[in-house]
């Protein structure tokens, strides 16, 4: 892996996006020596509170600058500075990808959004040619996690069972200083299960064993109680080797739980609970969903066939 293209080398060529509610802007650029096309992610961070007391002054010691800009009867507005530090409070969190693909572009760019109602023969004869195609290389950031060539002092537990283990490990998402901000990811080691759409009824001893680590996991190494924690899966994923998401009840991320892209845990283990036939799953329900029209999948299946849902 390249870990000499620092953020520093990043020459701007494009604002892709930004969103005002999350505080995050993408950008399009080059970086590194050989001038790579790179898209560098900035996001504002959450306030650091570890060392706000009862007592404290907050103004006089997590502000370097305060001015006035109104105030109307018992309302007041201020703009202000804050005092920073890349350990115990930082600014910014930024992500380098580097050499950005096409896919990258068009996943970070700002499009429109289309409602998908999936039907299981939708699946077979659109989506699944294209999480193949989206399988193997594609991927390769995956199974080197799982192979412990990377982010091996990242893992946080690991069951290694080939068949019923993973790995959880912090999303690069969060500082993994705010525990209300608290981003896991567990990665499942079989590559038999590309996303929820592969699980059946059979797979419910392994979901619950799961959870269950997870859980435990969690609250001993944080001391998160599972009360405290929300997990659920994306569909559509974002990558085709199913993991789960692992993040706090208080962490709103809109975007990333948001109806039409992520699904309870409980409830993919209560839906499968239901069903009759033991090998009956998700590969025979009809599910919906958001695309945006700048990936892939719209482009490449959804769009010619967009009059049947």
């Amino acid at each position: 892996m390249a870990d000499d293209i620092p953020p520093s080398s990043f020459v701007l060529e494009e604002i892709l996006s930004q969103d005002t509610r999350t505080k995050t802007l993408v950008l399009l650029g080059t970086a590194g020596p050989d001038r790579a096309r790179a898209i560098l992610i900035a996001e504002k961070t959450a306030f650091a509170i570890n060392g706000l007391a009862p007592g404290t002054a907050f103004a006089a010691d997590a502000l370097a600058d305060l001015r006035l800009l109104d105030h109307n009867d018992v309302y007041r507005w201020f703009m202000a500075t804050a005092k920073q530090d890349v350990d115990a409070a930082p600014a910014v969190k930024l992500s380098l990808i580097c050499p950005a693909s096409d896919t990258h572009v068009r996943k970070y760019s700002r499009q429109r959004r289309r409602m998908i109602v999936e039907t299981p023969e939708l699946y077979r004869t659109v989506v699944a040619p294209y999480v193949e195609r989206m399988r193997g290389d594609r991927i390769t950031w995956v199974y080197n996690i799982l192979s412990h060539k990377v982010e091996v002092d990242r893992i946080v537990h690991e069951n290694p069972d080939p068949d019923t283990g993973f790995i959880l490990l912090p999303d690069l998402k969060w500082d993994r200083t705010t525990m209300e901000a608290l981003y896991l990811v567990a990665i499942v080691h079989t590559h038999s299960i590309t996303s929820m759409r592969d699980l059946n009824k059979s797979h419910l001893p392994f979901l619950r064993s799961m959870r269950a680590e997870i859980v435990g996991a969690v609250e001993t190494k944080y001391g998160v109680s599972r009360d405290l924690l929300r997990m659920y899966v994306h569909y559509q994923p974002s990558y085709y080797h199913f993991h789960i998401h692992v993040t706090h009840i208080d962490h709103d991320m809109l975007e990333s739980v948001a109806a039409g892209r992520a699904v309870l845990y409980d409830s993919i283990v209560a839906q499968l609970e239901s069903m009759s036939d033991e090998h009956y799953g998700f590969a025979n329900s009809t599910l919906s969903y958001y695309v945006g029209e700048n990936s892939e999948l719209w482009a490449s299946g959804f769009s010619a066939v967009a009059d049947h849902f």
